[in-house]
């Protein structure tokens, strides 16, 4: 059997429907796991609820994550993430541009910055994944062309 992921760092956005998907999975292939739930600094009801025990509300976060605008955390949400993550980290704005730039450069596609939130993780938080099997869970393109290229034109090279 091959060896499975150390690792799946994504969106606290998706982390409830992610760590359900793969809850089967990881219990079954890789118990050791780790789960890392991602938000952006500037909106961290997810972080600041799960540290806490209780469902924090905060006012709306400005960030260009606008998927993860949240105040707070819905109940289902909060209850998968305490069961299922190991913590919930942030990344900034600039980490997300840094995340939109190295997908459209390198990998030729346009990643909102909501679903960037798990690889700018990966690549920022300094966790200790070198060698290891990592899921980094990517999604949406759900981003104003405009707006993108205004985003690009800030960012700089990895």
């Amino acid at each position: 059997m091959k060896k499975w992921v150390s690792w799946i760092i994504c969106s606290c956005a998706w982390a409830a429907a992610a760590c359900s998907a793969v809850r089967p999975c990881r219990r079954a292939l890789s118990p050791a796991c780790k789960v890392y739930g991602v938000e952006p600094e500037a909106g961290n009801d997810g972080q600041q609820s799960f540290r806490s025990g209780t469902i924090v509300t905060i006012p709306t976060p400005k960030t260009i994550a606008d998927g993860a605008q949240t105040q707070h955390l819905g109940e289902y949400t909060f209850g998968v993430i305490r069961r299922d993550v190991d913590d919930v980290l942030t990344v900034s704005d600039a980490q997300l541009v840094q995340a939109m730039r190295f997908f459209a450069e390198r990998m030729k596609m346009v990643v909102e910055p909501t679903g960037c939130l798990g690889f700018a993780a990966a690549c920022e938080a300094g966790l200790p994944i070198a060698g290891k099997r990592v899921g980094v869970i990517i999604s949406g393109g759900n981003v104003d062309l405009r707006r993108f290229g205004e985003l690009m034109a800030e960012a700089v090279a990895y």
